[in-house]
């Protein structure tokens, strides 16, 4: 299967959602802000992934929380799979 990334939303509702990503080997994720929280657990592969002003990097089982404005970046060696849970606040 070739895919670059690849995202399936499993739950979407007002109080936040729930996707499974998947990263074909050697992709990222341009640097952004995020608006809510962001629970991340990797279920597959090694990623390095930039939160705020620190690198981390995160393998099966790992789990990281993005915060709210923190300026995140992914990057991925290796094929790759995560599951993203966002908590929206004040909803």
């Amino acid at each position: 299967m070739l895919y670059a990334v690849l995202k399936r939303t499993i739950i979407k509702k007002s109080t936040g959602n729930v996707t499974v990503m998947l990263f074909s080997k050697c992709e990222e994720l341009s640097e952004k802000t995020i608006t809510n929280d962001n629970y991340i657990q990797i279920i597959e592969g090694v990623a390095e992934i930039t939160n705020g002003k620190n690198i981390y990097t995160q393998k099966l089982g790992s789990v990281i929380v993005i915060p709210v404005h923190a300026l995140n970046h992914f990057n991925v060696s290796n094929k790759f799979k995560m599951i993203s849970t966002i908590i929206k606040s004040g909803y």
